[in-house]
């Protein structure tokens, strides 16, 4: 105590949360606790919701028993035609539950952990849908080949791919610690797809140094919210030891840095235009750059430049 993070469901707030702030007051004011709060910080997640169906007669059915036939939706034993009924949250009074055993059987659990984390910010409901769980179970054959292709991978001399592919790990490394640090994991994941995507594009052009470097940091970023999977891959690379035991990387700053800015360009305060200069430029050369840019010169409007002022790598004033 204090815990640091508190996560819990929104339907837990008026008992697991309450009654844990009560105790935590009582036993304070009769001397056997130091703090105000038992928790530190506290973050709500969504529900899982699912459709409900039900037969002509009222009965729910659960999601298992439902199956489409010619355009509708019947009872998989029985034949009988049913209902869908809304989209709420998963209960067993309406049946609309997955069983977690099914789910893992035929998908997986780092499938079902994927598709729970990366179809929406983790405060929203979440829709558990088959096609939705289909579609991450293919990611993670995709991602399984890929890496056995990297770890194949002696091909590739173009230096240019080598940095490029450098620059997309090192990005999506440095985005997904911030990500999931500040507990997005949505968007975390959607960094991973895009490392997927460069280390795809990049066999047989990268230098074979480069290729590893992403296959590694792939499994790394990815080991968190797919650890079965991840583990596969690490050994598969011949890494040694477990990921779940190795040390969180660090990006390299020099290349994730950009080596072009978009600056805002105000005149008079206004902003007028989004100009791209080169990170090394100097104030005579961004200036040179605002002052030809055609949509800077509409702002102008035929009037003289009295001064530019250029506040490094934020924003560019020009007074008229």
């Amino acid at each position: 105590m204090g815990v640091d993070q508190y996560i819990g469901g929104v339907e837990h707030a008026i008992l697991h949360l309450l009654y844990s702030r009560f105790y935590a007051r009582a036993m304070k004011a009769t001397g056997h606790f130091h703090m105000d709060e038992p928790f530190d910080s506290l973050f709500t997640q969504g529900m899982v919701i699912h459709e409900t169906f039900r037969t002509r007669t009222g009965e729910w059915v659960l999601p298992a028993d439902a199956e489409q036939r010619d355009g509708r939706w019947v009872h998989v034993t029985t034949g009988e035609p049913l209902e869908i009924g809304g989209v709420e949250k998963m209960s067993k009074s309406k049946k609309n539950v997955v069983d977690p055993d099914d789910i893992i059987a035929r998908f997986g659990a780092d499938t079902a952990r994927w598709f729970m984390l990366s179809d929406t910010p983790p405060e929203r409901d979440i829709e558990w849908t088959e096609a939705g769980a289909e579609k991450v179970w293919r990611f993670t054959q995709r991602i399984w080949r890929l890496v056995n292709e990297s770890a194949a991978s002696t091909d590739g001399s173009d230096a240019a791919q080598s940095l490029e592919l450098r620059r997309a790990a090192h990005k999506a490394l440095h985005a997904v610690t911030e990500d999931l640090a500040a507990l997005r994991f949505n968007r975390a994941i959607a960094r991973v797809y895009e490392l997927t995507n460069a280390l795809q594009a990049a066999l047989g052009k990268a230098e074979p140094a480069a290729v590893r470097e992403a296959a590694e940091l792939l499994i790394l970023v990815s080991a968190p919210m797919m650890p079965h999977l991840a583990e596969e891959c690490w050994a598969d690379l011949g890494c040694g030891d477990l990921v779940s035991v190795a040390s969180w990387p660090l990006a390299d700053r020099a290349l994730i840095r950009e080596d072009v800015l978009v600056l805002p360009v105000q005149i008079n305060g206004k902003k007028r235009a989004d100009i791209s200069v080169p990170r090394t430029a100097g104030d005579e050369v961004v200036t040179a750059l605002v002052i030809a840019d055609d949509a800077v010169q509409r702002g102008l409007e035929g009037r003289a430049v009295k001064r530019v002022i250029v506040v490094r790598g934020r924003i560019v004033n020009v007074v008229v």
